[in-house]
């Protein structure tokens, strides 16, 4: 098995996909506690946007995506922290709206190919060196940012209305973690896809839950689940010639049963 790893794109895939379960699993807790997790899907729609542009335009496919998702992220906060408005609808709208632009963008581009399909389902094969020191330049940073703010997101996610009470800058927080959300889910649609980060943001927490211990074992066996998933997904990838992103989500389903299994009250 250890002789996959003489393959450059393999090393690359191990990498990229180590940070990104990370990522994903430490703010997918936040997200989850919050009762947030259809953001994880509309954000990865939304970023779908940005590659359809990208191929349009024959631009980079991955940047358009941060782009994409960055913007949506913002203006979803904006709508729901200033105009008051469900989170549920807000999300709802762009989840809906997004995919309708995605789709006859990329009908306008001619580019219903195996390249969209790699951008929606993730591609082992397509993870560059360039991208791998991408995702750390942007990962470490928003990790340092989690791991700073982590009693204030903490706080807020059980009750937002108490800690503006307390003096935490909700707003501004708020901000942050859709930010390093929707940074996350643009940079991952390379391993995972587009259409199945979200699981990997959501999945593991809500497993990790399972087991009713406090927040920070929660968060500690969301990331053991998180980097499990992908690590086996990736393997399994490799040696039966399958979708990465979909095998990945598959493993992280099966850890979900378990959990399933072993705490049914």
């Amino acid at each position: 098995m250890l002789e996959l790893f003489q393959y450059q794109f393999m090393v690359n895939a191990f990498l990229a996909g180590i940070m990104i379960a990370l990522l994903a699993s430490i703010s997918g807790a936040f997200v989850v506690l919050r009762r947030y997790a259809l953001l994880t899907e509309t954000l990865a729609h939304s970023a779908l946007v940005g590659v359809a542009v990208g191929i349009l335009t024959e631009t980079n496919p991955v940047w358009m995506a941060v782009a994409a998702a960055l913007l949506s992220a913002w203006t979803i906060e904006y709508l729901r922290s200033f105009f008051h408005l469900y989170s549920d609808a807000v999300l709802a709208i762009f989840l809906s709206g997004s995919l309708a632009l995605a789709v006859i963008i990329v009908s306008l581009a001619g580019a219903f190919n195996s390249s969209l399909f790699s951008y929606l389902f993730g591609s082992i094969l397509s993870v560059s060196r360039e991208e791998v020191w991408t995702i750390f330049a942007v990962g470490i940073p928003a990790l340092a940012l989690l791991g700073y703010f982590y009693k204030e997101l903490y706080f807020i996610a059980f009750d937002e209305e108490v800690a503006k009470t307390g003096g935490i800058p909700v707003t501004l927080l708020n901000f942050m973690l859709v930010s390093i959300v929707a940074v996350i889910i643009a940079l991952s649609i390379r391993i995972v896809g587009t259409l199945l980060i979200g699981a990997l943001m959501v999945i593991p927490t809500v497993a990790a839950l399972r087991f009713r211990q406090g927040f920070s074992v929660t968060v500690g066996l969301s990331v053991l689940f998180a980097l499990f998933s992908v690590t086996a997904g990736m393997l399994l990838s490799y040696a039966f010639a399958l979708p990465s992103g979909a095998t990945i989500v598959m493993c992280v389903l099966l850890i979900f049963v378990i959990s399933l299994l072993i705490n049914r009250r």
